[in-house]
């Protein structure tokens, strides 16, 4: 059971990392509370569909944002400006809580508040990102990313329901004002960090400037497995994410009930929690791009499978499978970026992956959305996840080093020790081995299979399994 868990060894043996994933938790929370506060109360103002969609156009100004954010990540103290951003975003949380408690109705300031919201949250996620590799050693990086996804998939997942029964019981004046709250932990967090300068490295232009954002996308071009694996990812969320199809594909198929519409959108997270919380064996794999792209094609696969689907229980399998494949490629994504980038271009570089995150499932609604207007519902969701799959399939073919890279190989840990001490006392068994057999004139690594008794066979295989693996 334990090789199955995700590896808690980083939020274990690094407190500053431990406080930036729980207060990262808790303000999620929040944040996901004044999400469905802001639109339930624009659909209460407005009672229409289209100023509840028009709250997606407040995120334009992030395209141009995330590139400066990325920049200016690079050239100052990210720990500094996550918290100041932090401090504002707390600020315009409290703006929304107060013209909820004053009944101020109006429109123009839900949406002006929104867009200053999500500015703020551009010019601070690229810097954010960067903290991860800061804070842990390379071996344990991707357990790291494997965490903090998995406490993206609890705010995804149970964010939103619990927004639905404060509101129903409090009203939606609460959501804002836990969620202004909830600052506290992210605020705490972020304040006991340590300095978080970039590296300084000669020849580079000055860090904000379009100059420096060009640095930034031509590291891109020029790193074929980063450019792979963004393309891999847009091509998942352009293609294969018909959340938009779900109203009128549950009305088609499964009834149109509320209670079933709930159980679509759910069933995606659903998926991925599992994922998350057995991220055990994905830590094992070496061959990430592969990963990502078996990932991708999964999702479509599955997603090509749910249009096709006629009975709710194969509907809801079909999505819980395609959010499954989603997380894996985003723990795989992250790690490659995070491993590969210099810290002197990480910003830059985290700057276009939150950009393709934030933009990419707008735009693949309304391209799922125009296919559906000129063909049907079914036939949409089915030509996007099979189009997902044929584009990752090009994504292959057209960048073999995103097939070929492999992770440095995971160091030699037995069972049971996942913290510093036991893999210190792995490596020096080891090398107590190396040295006995080198004593002994036998050459060469010790085949795991040979000698020993059979009460010990398994953990041979199992040491042989791990060897295989990296």
């Amino acid at each position: 059971m334990q090789r199955l868990l995700p590896d808690f060894g980083p939020a274990r043996e690094h407190p500053a990392f431990r406080r930036l994933l729980v207060g990262g938790l808790l303000s999620g929370l929040g944040g996901s509370m004044t999400s469905f506060a802001v639109t339930l109360q624009v659909w209460d103002l407005s009672h229409s569909s289209f100023a509840v969609g028009a709250i997606g156009f407040t995120f334009l100004p992030v395209l141009f944002l995330g590139l400066l954010g990325g920049s200016i990540a690079d050239s100052v103290d990210r720990r500094k400006l996550v918290l100041t951003c932090t401090v504002v975003l707390s600020m315009v949380s409290g703006l929304l809580a107060a013209q909820a408690y004053a009944g101020f109705g109006r429109l123009w300031l839900m949406y002006l508040l929104v867009m200053v919201q999500a500015m703020l949250q551009a010019i601070s996620a690229p810097a954010r990102q960067t903290f991860v590799p800061k804070l842990l050693p390379p071996a344990q990086l991707r357990a790291g990313i494997a965490l903090t996804t998995l406490a993206g998939r609890v705010v995804m997942l149970s964010g939103p329901a619990l927004a639905g029964l404060i509101a129903g019981a409090w009203g939606l004046k609460t959501c804002y004002a836990l969620d202004v709250v909830s600052f506290t932990a992210a605020l705490y967090a972020t304040a006991r960090l340590p300095v978080m300068r970039p590296d300084a490295r000669p020849g580079l232009a000055p860090r904000r400037s379009l100059r420096a954002i060009g640095q930034g996308l031509r590291y891109i071009r020029r790193t074929p497995v980063i450019a792979a694996s963004f393309l891999t990812d847009l091509d998942a969320m352009l293609l294969g994410l018909p959340v938009a199809l779900f109203p009128a594909l549950n009305a088609e198929h499964f009834g149109g009930r509320p209670q079933t519409l709930g159980l679509l959108t759910a069933a995606v997270g659903v998926g991925g929690l599992c994922t998350a919380t057995l991220a055990g064996p994905a830590s094992r794999i070496t061959r990430l791009g592969v990963g990502m792209l078996s990932g991708t094609m999964i999702w479509g696969a599955a997603i090509a499978a749910f249009a096709l689907a006629r009975g709710l229980p194969l509907a809801l399998f079909c999505l819980a499978v395609a959010g499954a494949a989603d997380t894996l490629t985003v723990t795989f994504r992250a790690s490659m970026v995070q491993t590969l980038t210099p810290d002197e271009l990480r910003g830059r570089v985290s700057s276009v992956e939150y950009i393709i995150g934030v933009g990419g499932g707008p735009l693949g609604n309304v391209e799922a959305g125009s296919l559906a207007s000129l063909t049907s519902p079914a036939v949409s969701a089915f030509a996007g996840g099979a189009g997902c799959v044929v584009a990752a399939a090009l994504i292959a073919i057209s960048f073999p080093a995103f097939t070929r890279h492999r992770t440095p190989p995971r160091p030699d840990v037995p069972f049971g020790a996942r913290d510093a001490p036991g893999r210190a006392r792995a490596r020096d068994a080891r090398a107590r081995d190396a040295r006995a057999r080198t004593s002994k004139g036998v050459r060469g690594p010790r085949n795991p299979l040979e000698g020993g008794s059979w009460a010990t066979l398994p953990l041979r295989v199992a040491s042989c399994w791990r060897r295989c693996c990296r």
